[in-house]
């Protein structure tokens, strides 16, 4: 009993050490990157302060090595948009990152694509540019795979705003994730969601997770998929009730 003790100790000193020092490092991040007015960049920057933020707040709630996990991909999540936001502006995006498990769920957009709805151009790229300027890492946004890569608008903000997904944004996303696109097709999705979904629970025993339990250790770590995030009136603002509020998306 005594030896098992100081193992569970251990493992939960290991995983808040892990934890704290991602989110050191984006808090060093946020700090030394300089401003710009561009709103892509700005919108990347915000994100990654809104991990910060979040990734803080779980720490100081965290008591096991599944909530430190939990603080840990948030703030690596945090460094994507870094990187996203020093590509942008010119920079080298600096040191590699690890994987977030959602990427590995909903994967990386691979080529160009553009599509037209009710007139309106939308496209998504595996690079930055003018016509593609706002980034996402590649996740699960309410239970829909939303590839990593450059987008020419943050649609998906309106399902992490929101808490629900628009009828636009299903538009979008069945226009512009046409089959193969990103590999779905000919098993490859399905192959990158069953990986995925077994690096997860491999990981999950490693640290003396309880797969049941995913929930409940996203409940307590703050809630939802990485809990604690406030997204703020701007994005409401923006996404609630303008254009894909009832704007131009008011009619899908």
């Amino acid at each position: 009993m005594f030896w098992g003790r100081k193992r569970r100790e251990r493992e939960l000193a290991d995983a808040r050490e892990e934890a704290l020092r991602w989110y050191e490092r984006l808090g060093g991040q946020i700090m030394n990157l300089p401003k710009r007015d561009d709103p892509a960049i700005q919108q990347a920057l915000v994100d990654a302060g809104e991990r910060y933020n979040a990734a803080g707040a779980q720490l100081d709630r965290a008591t096991t090595p599944a909530q430190y996990g939990l603080a840990r991909e948030t703030a690596v999540e945090g460094l994507a948009y870094i990187r996203a936001a020093r590509v942008a502006m010119g920079f080298d995006p600096g040191p590699d990152i690890p994987p977030l498990a959602g990427q590995r769920q909903a994967g990386q957009i691979t080529q160009e694509n553009e599509v037209q709805i009710e007139g309106r151009p939308f496209r998504a790229s595996p690079r930055h540019s003018n016509r593609t300027p706002y980034y996402y890492p590649g996740g699960m946004v309410q239970g829909r795979p939303v590839p990593g890569g450059w987008y020419s608008e943050p649609w998906w903000k309106t399902a992490l705003v929101a808490g629900a997904w628009g009828v636009g944004s299903f538009l979008i996303m069945d226009a512009l994730f046409s089959p193969g696109l990103f590999g779905w097709d000919g098993g490859g999705f399905a192959a990158g969601h069953d990986d995925g979904f077994q690096d997860g629970l491999d990981y999950a025993e490693d640290h003396g997770w309880d797969p049941g339990g995913e929930q409940d250790a996203a409940a307590d770590a703050g809630g939802g998929d990485f809990g604690g995030y406030d997204y703020g009136s701007d994005y409401a603002g923006d996404f609630g009730g303008g254009d894909f509020g009832g704007g131009d998306f008011g009619g899908f």
